[in-house]
């Protein structure tokens, strides 16, 4: 209608089932999608009748007239370039020609009937389909075979997307939250937009020295020694072990603690369940009664 500048009071169609919604010819409803199409450009939808070879021909005629002069030997890099290549064809080729059933080219028939269209809407309304989508854990929603990315903080909340001719256009509640070139072409597919999803990084935790070790050295030279050889003994940055050489030093007297750590320093032993019975030994007679 758009090409044409206008519309016309009555289309004719066929009983096609994504018009029809069910019966046919006079009796045929239409769908509420297409009554509210013809609703907003004034239009009158009437289906003809079963059978009708007349009315068929009209419709169905130019679709091998396209196939057999349009779309023979050509090729297409898109969608986009098939529809820019029809619109050239048709006003330079097909509008042109003369047609025996007009006496006349359609070019020269839509300049005679154009002062009867129903004039278009000063706003034309954007023709879509609204769905709706949960968005998967990897951030994207599905949509016609592709995947297309939303941003990672609404993993698991429900959008709705609305299906353009030529893009995709995605709402969380009344906000746009992503847009994106529909795909008409791909099959399983990921769209991804850069800032939508944060890099998949690991946090360098387990770097430079630990809070453990810190508080262990720098305060006895036998300690410090002792931290030094227990690491190597220890896998990693050997965590549990300092954790628990820690605690011995919190629990017991600072004199026997350090007194047990340079005997077991000086005899190579880094068994801190040894290093315990050590320190008790050197804390006898002291502070208990053993």
């Amino acid at each position: 209608m758009a090409y044409m500048q206008g519309a016309c009071e009555r289309c004719v169609i066929d009983n096609t089932s994504v018009i029809v919604s069910h019966g046919a010819g006079p009796d045929a409803s239409f769908a509420p999608e297409m009554e509210a199409l013809a609703r907003i450009y004034n239009v009158r939808f009437w289906a003809h009748r079963i059978n009708d070879a007349d009315r068929k021909a009209r419709i169905e005629r130019p679709f091998d007239y396209i196939e057999r002069n349009f779309l023979a030997g050509r090729t297409f890099a898109d969608w986009h370039d098939l529809n820019l290549q029809a619109k050239a064809w048709c006003e330079q080729v097909a509008n042109r020609k003369p047609k025996r059933s007009l006496g006349m080219s359609p070019t020269e028939a839509w300049l005679i009937e154009k002062p009867s269209l129903h004039p278009l809407p000063k706003v034309l309304p954007p023709v879509y389909l609204a769905e709706q989508r949960t968005v998967d854990i990897e951030g994207y929603v599905h949509l016609d075979t592709n995947r297309y990315s939303v941003p990672d903080t609404l993993i698991g909340k429900n959008v709705e997307v609305h299906k353009y001719w030529q893009r995709i256009v995605i709402y969380h509640g009344r906000i746009i939250v992503a847009e994106h070139d529909r795909e008409l072409l791909a099959r399983d597919k990921r769209i991804t937009k850069s800032g939508h999803h944060q890099p998949l990084t690991r946090k360098k935790a387990h770097q430079g020295i630990s809070t453990e070790e810190q508080t262990l050295t720098g305060q006895h030279e036998s300690l410090d020694r002792y931290v030094a050889e227990l690491k190597k003994q220890a896998r990693g940055r050997g965590i549990v072990k300092l954790r628990r050489l820690l605690d011995l030093k919190r629990t017991y007297p600072q004199v026997p603690f350090h007194k047990a750590v340079e005997d077991a320093l000086r005899y190579g032993l880094y068994d801190l369940a040894r290093l315990e019975k050590m320190i008790l030994k050197n804390t006898g007679g002291d502070f208990f009664e053993l």
